[in-house]
């Protein structure tokens, strides 16, 4: 059977972009008189079925994507974004929307060649899932689809953003370690990787400045390279009394890596996590965490998009959820 032509096959066949194809074959504005009718023309000529890009009323295809960056799709790491994914594509279905994944991969970024589904008009918007790099994300906003970030923002793009209050959540946990009498503490994370990180890394410091408590250069942990490949974790020589993680996982590398140093946990050194994953409940001992509220975070993401797409005019800005302090078994009380 022969091959559908897509979008990218025109744009290939005239030397252009596929979002100026995609434009051309949709009508949409961006693109000259004369191009446009070049392009329909070549269209026309290689077969291309333009009700791939058509279906449902008003031209919609009620299809929302979902990106990905690849280096967040293995591992214990992918758990939290399937686990939104599979949110998203709930509170989808509940507006007669379905939800599409796809993982951008490093070719892609690096080249800002966009997903098929968008140059060929398959979805009516996009939520994003955690960071994506910042050149590849202008490239999602010059297509003029309507676009969430989730669990992500960019200070630089007025794009709705949908976080959790990291900068709190983390305070939180600060006043609950020291309030243990810890303070000795020790923050671990790469804290130029995502926002995020950034964010819990100044609830951290807001606990320790609010508390007086002394903060030593290397109480600051890298976890993390630039790819985002864990590193192994380099221990100070004054050994922190706990340790407040940036995120769950790590938090479980560093207890596996205290225990094989012959550390108890909590009893010779307590340590925190952030994001309440199911690796945190069974973890041994139980980790001690922050919850992220991913139903209340996905949620608003869909609202917030098919108000875009249903032209809605004003939605901008970030919107902040909440979190929640989970305690469980991995902080010693040393007041006593």
């Amino acid at each position: 059977m022969a091959k559908d032509v897509t979008m990218r096959d025109i744009a290939e066949a005239l030397g252009i972009s596929t979002v100026s194809v995609s434009k051309a074959l949709t009508d949409k504005e961006g693109v000259s008189a004369e191009v446009r009718q070049a392009i329909k023309k070549k269209a026309e000529e290689m077969g291309y079925r333009y009700s791939a890009t058509k279906s449902g009323k008003d031209g919609k295809n009620f299809n929302i994507g979902v990106l990905v960056e690849e280096h967040f799709i293995g591992g214990k790491t992918s758990a939290f974004y399937f686990k939104m994914y599979q949110s998203i594509v709930m509170k989808l279905s509940k507006s007669s929307y379905s939800g599409i994944l796809e993982i951008l991969t490093a070719d892609m970024i690096q080249s800002g060649e966009l997903p098929q589904m968008i140059t060929d008009s398959k979805v009516d918007g996009i939520i994003t899932l955690g960071k994506i790099q910042s050149g590849y994300l202008r490239k999602l906003r010059d297509s003029n689809i309507p676009i969430v970030y989730l669990d992500y923002y960019d200070r630089n793009m007025e794009v709705p953003s949908v976080i959790t209050d990291n900068v709190y959540g983390t305070y939180t946990m600060m006043n609950h370690v020291i309030g243990k009498g810890h303070k000795k503490i020790a923050f671990v994370g790469d804290v130029m990787a995502t926002p995020s990180i950034l964010d819990r890394y100044l609830g951290y410091m807001r606990g320790m400045i609010v508390h007086g408590l002394e903060v030593k250069s290397d109480y600051l942990i890298c976890d993390r390279d630039e790819k985002g490949t864990y590193l192994d974790l380099q221990m100070p020589k004054d050994m922190p009394t706990a340790f407040v993680c940036n995120c769950d996982e790590i938090a479980l590398v560093l207890m596996e890596k205290l225990q094989k140093l012959g550390l108890r946990i909590p009893e010779d050194v307590s340590v925190v996590g952030f994001d309440n994953s199911t690796m945190a409940e069974f973890s041994n001992p139980k980790l001690t965490t922050v919850q992220v509220d991913v139903e209340t975070m996905t949620e608003t993401a869909c609202d917030l998009l098919i108000r875009m797409i249903r032209g809605e005019k004003g939605i901008h800005g970030r919107k902040v959820i909440s979190t929640k302090l989970i305690i469980r078994d991995s902080v010693k009380d040393i007041t006593q």
